[in-house]
């Protein structure tokens, strides 16, 4: 898959900018606030419709009423134009070769992995990050699991509320009954995916860590069941921990446990990342692990994602970043990279450089 050309008006700080970019690697070249960051995020959100903004809205560019993006892009030999239109008046509107569709059909139609500084510090920082980062992946090598994900999220909300109900004495405790069945099968379908992507990447993610380190460190990825006792027989025996925990849910008014409270658990030569990695382990890990995850979705689409790397070059040493564009050109994989100095990258570099000044965008190639 790669992408053949990229159009943005009023998206963010990009008035109207238009560019295509090499099927290599693309540098986007300028200082701080001037739009590196916006385009790749931009990107991102074709990809899964998540952004870093509060609202939606917050998108379009101040002063104006509507924000538009359109990615041209090619997915096993076949030409496709994706749009997506946000606006302050209207809902947003999503169209796949001029055919509008509904945002669950949009994910797994133009697949992208952005690793940012902030992945540096995803060992560390809330399980719900580690659980976004998983969910993505899975979602756009498997769109049938952000549905099932979806619905999961929807019946957990569901039973929130009627637990709620139930402690105030709006209603009786055998409301639960079908909804935990429901709840239970729910949380097989997901968790059963989880494991087996994690399974995947655990495998994947070690052999990336011992290139990396020159084979001194082997890297574990475990799916950490918080609840659970045993991957078997998942839906059973969440329905059993459900009805065990029955009466401390209805005291908080909250699901205490489940896919929704699940976490990735990540450890260095037998000692947890959290706890006891270095700084330069944790780079190590986060670079292995973006692209074990680029290699998970191939694997499992057959084409690799478009890479997108938003001003990570300076977070990584000469050593780890030669072996990032290494890599990336063995493999030909399309990446799109923002940074403020050319000197991260050597002098022969297939690809283009763009320079980013004022939301504006040139071609210096």
């Amino acid at each position: 898959m790669f992408v053949t050309e990229i159009f943005f008006k009023d998206w963010r700080n990009l008035a109207e900018v238009k560019f295509r970019p090499d099927a290599a690697t693309n540098i986007f070249l300028g200082q701080n606030a001037q739009g590196k960051t916006n385009i790749l995020e931009a990107i991102n959100f074709a990809s899964l419709l998540r952004s870093r903004a509060g609202k939606e809205s917050e998108l379009i560019r101040w002063g104006e009423n509507a924000a538009i993006l359109r990615v041209k892009y090619s997915k096993a030999d076949i030409s496709h134009e994706l749009a997506i239109e946000i606006s302050s008046e209207r809902k947003r509107r999503i169209f796949l070769d001029g055919n509008p569709i509904r945002p669950r059909e949009l994910i797994g139609k133009l697949n992208s992995v952005l690793f940012s500084p902030e992945d540096l510090f995803m060992f560390k920082s809330s399980s719900t990050t580690r659980r976004k980062f998983l969910d993505a992946q899975i979602s756009q090598a498997m769109p049938i699991y952000f549905l099932e994900l979806s619905k999961y999220s929807r019946l957990v909300e569901i039973r929130n509320a009627l637990l709620k109900k139930i402690r105030d004495e709006y209603t009786r405790e055998n409301e639960l009954d079908l909804w935990d069945e429901q709840l239970a099968i729910a949380a097989e379908n997901v968790i059963s995916k989880r494991l087996r992507a994690v399974s995947e990447l655990n495998f994947l993610a070690n052999a990336m860590q011992e290139k990396i380190s020159a084979r001194s460190e082997n890297l574990s990825v475990v799916y950490d069941l918080r609840g659970l006792d045993s991957q078997e027989n998942i839906a059973e025996n969440f329905l059993k921990l459900l009805r065990a925990r029955r009466s401390k849910d209805i005291q908080s008014g909250l699901t205490n446990f489940g896919a929704h409270r699940d976490d990735l658990k990540f450890f260095i030569n037998g000692h947890e990342l959290k706890l006891f990695g270095s700084q330069g382990q944790l780079r190590t890990a986060a670079l292995a692990l973006k692209l074990s995850e680029l290699q998970f979705l191939k694997a499992e689409t057959g084409e690799y994602p478009l890479l997108l790397l938003d001003d990570v070059m300076s977070e990584l040493d000469s050593a780890r970043r030669e072996m990032l564009l290494d890599f990336l050109s063995r493999e030909k994989i399309q990446t799109l990279i923002t940074a403020t100095d050319r000197a991260y990258f050597p002098t022969q570099l297939a690809g283009k450089i763009f320079s980013v000044a004022a939301g504006r965008v040139f071609d210096e190639s």
